[in-house]
């Protein structure tokens, strides 16, 4: 039987590549007296599917993750289960 089951996707700029928008988000940070070492700006979508349980959920969100959810030349993604 299956269920809804929410998936998160965190997709993060790859460590080596620049991150102009996070690098302007921790400047304006910085210069408003807020004290930071780093920022990384990505984005968060969430997916909700059918499945049978968490693993075959995290692995149909892990399709279109790599489908269209990400660039892979750039961008790195995670998967949590959110319910």
């Amino acid at each position: 039987m299956s269920q809804k089951i929410v998936v998160g996707v965190k997709v993060l700029p790859r460590p080596e590549v620049l991150d102009t928008q996070g690098r302007a988000v921790a400047a304006t940070l910085k210069e408003g007296g807020l004290s930071l070492s780093e920022c990384r700006v990505g984005k968060y979508i969430e997916v909700s599917v059918e499945a049978k349980d968490a693993s075959q959920a995290l692995e149909q969100v892990r399709q279109m993750a790599e489908y269209v959810l990400y660039n892979p030349l750039v961008e790195n993604f995670e998967l949590e289960v959110k319910s």
